[in-house]
């Protein structure tokens, strides 16, 4: 066991955390829709052919906001494909995942499963192969109150009141050589400029999330960023920020720090974003919507993806399938630690995705739904967060990693509320133990602390998995040694764990 990893809460007045950092998202992409939250013929299936077990793991997943239709697949969309009677919505060629849409799902139907499962939209527009005109009919179909084509159309399409969207991205990833409508920054900034601009004269109140770099690694990142502010500055409230994990090559301490990579992006765009704003002499602060993370074994994707037929469409076939490990489902809970840290500038997140594709949940067609391991960091850091965010300042063994130099093995953070304390602890070392020992007092007010629960998510086997034949294999578990003593929150922690607790 290391020396003990030594913290202490920050006094200050905290951060108010947006629950919207706790957002998920679903795309016409795999089985996401289609067998994944969609399978009408399934045991579990209610009137609407929603799979009522798949509502109630989401539920408790607790995601508050749900970006929709995507990813990729918007850059092609066109949104009237899915409204109007089924039996009468043409099929398409989904030319972002090569296969076939059979827009059998569409706003009004997934509308309906967000309520079912207690989550807001977020919608995103076609800046790739359409432009301004489309992004307002979506915007007037959705949202508007008077009577308009639209509107007769959206209710004799069942939904006399409006959608009431709140969110609106700005396409998505246009910086990428993979989206259909792929453009430079300048040609992007002033469309995404001319359609907030446009979509603020329908309502002045809007959301508005401008597409930031498709990844830190891309050769514009930073450039791409301070361009398409130029031209989007006064007209959005958000810029987006993706990012995905994946262990390079066998190197899993290595895997272990990509919550660091996390930080320094945020740092870097809110940089960039700050300087936009200091050159304009405004006080404006443009926040971020990291509204695509997770661990994605892309490699295994890429491996594939030249080999599948090119003259094949299939309909929702298995893709980006990933079996979660333990060490996986740290790495998303230490994501989940950095994502606080920063709920100053981070306001909105979506993990990426939700259902079977890169997902915390799985389903069989016909069978059964379960939890993936990365199900479980969300779900508690969800249910357990409090209104105010405390950084926490922690002294630690480290480690030395080949991108980021001396890393520290454990990061932490707290939120506090009128009812209690909760911490978060990532242990980040692939061979130690520690006890991690973080000064609670202060936080506290000088009330006494009782600890109420306290989770760990950790296995000897940092590979094991839930699967079809094993789908219980892994859970938290009562982390034992937990304790108090004279406000320092103690807490013994094996290698590769991630820690939830609890106190009143």
């Amino acid at each position: 066991m290391t020396s003990p990893a030594i913290g202490t809460v920050d006094t200050g007045p905290g951060i108010t955390l947006d629950r919207r950092l706790f957002g998920g998202f679903v795309e016409h992409l795999g089985r996401h829709i289609y067998d994944g939250i969609h399978e009408p013929g399934h045991p579990s299936a209610d009137a609407d052919g929603f799979r009522t077990d798949v509502v109630e793991l989401v539920r408790e997943l607790g995601v508050s906001t749900i970006r929709y239709p995507g990813g990729n697949f918007v850059s092609g969309y066109r949104w009237e494909d899915g409204v109007g009677p089924r039996e009468e919505r043409p099929r398409r060629l989904d030319l972002a995942w090569h296969v076939t849409e059979t827009n059998e799902v569409g706003l009004h139907e997934f509308a309906a499963w967000l309520e079912k499962v207690g989550s807001d939209l977020m919608l995103a527009v076609n800046l790739g192969t359409r432009g301004t005109a489309e992004a307002l009919d979506l915007l007037e179909y959705a949202n508007a109150e008077v009577d308009t084509a639209h509107t007769r159309a959206r209710a004799a399409n069942g939904r006399t009141e409006p959608f009431g969207v709140r969110m609106w991205c700005l396409g998505n990833e246009m910086d990428g050589w993979w989206q259909v409508g792929a453009r430079s920054a300048t040609d992007y900034g002033k469309l995404a400029a001319r359609t907030a601009k446009a979509m603020r004269r329908f309502d002045p109140d809007l959301e508005l999330v401008v597409c930031g770099s498709s990844s830190r690694t891309m050769p514009t990142f930073g450039a791409w960023e301070r361009e398409v502010l130029a031209h989007t500055f006064d007209d959005v409230d958000f810029i987006s920020c993706h990012a995905y994990y994946e262990p390079i090559g066998d190197d899993a301490q290595e895997f272990l720090a990509s919550a660091v990579d996390m930080h320094l992006f945020i740092e870097e765009v809110v940089r960039i974003a700050d300087e936009v704003a200091a050159e304009r002499s405004s006080d404006k602060r443009i926040m971020i919507s990291f509204d695509e993370w997770n661990v994605w074994y892309q490699s295994r994707w890429n491996a594939i993806e030249g080999s599948q037929p090119r003259d094949e469409w299939p309909v929702a076939p298995r893709l980006l399938e990933d079996v979660y490990t333990v060490r996986d489902a740290v790495v998303v809970g230490d994501l989940l630690i950095t994502l606080l840290q920063h709920a100053d500038r981070v306001r909105s997140a979506s993990l990426a995705q939700l259902v079977n594709v890169i997902g915390p949940i799985m389903t069989e067609p016909g069978g059964p739904a379960w939890r993936q391991t990365t199900f479980f960091p969300f779900a508690l850091t969800s249910r357990l967060a409090g209104e105010q965010v405390r950084r926490i300042a922690v002294e630690s063994a480290t480690f030395e990693s080949t991108r980021f130099g001396v890393v520290p093995t454990v990061n932490a953070v707290a939120t506090v509320d009128d009812a209690g304390i909760s911490v978060f602890v990532a242990h980040r070392s692939t061979t130690d133990a520690t006890e991690v020992r973080l000064d609670l007092s202060a936080a506290a007010g000088g009330r006494a602390l009782t600890v109420t629960e306290a989770h760990l998510l950790h296995d000897d086997d940092a590979d094991a998995a839930n699967t079809f034949g094993d789908p219980g294999r892994v859970a938290p578990r009562a982390l034992d040694g937990v304790r108090v003593e004279d406000g320092v929150l103690v807490l013994p922690l094996p290698a590769v764990s991630w820690a939830a607790v609890r106190l009143s």
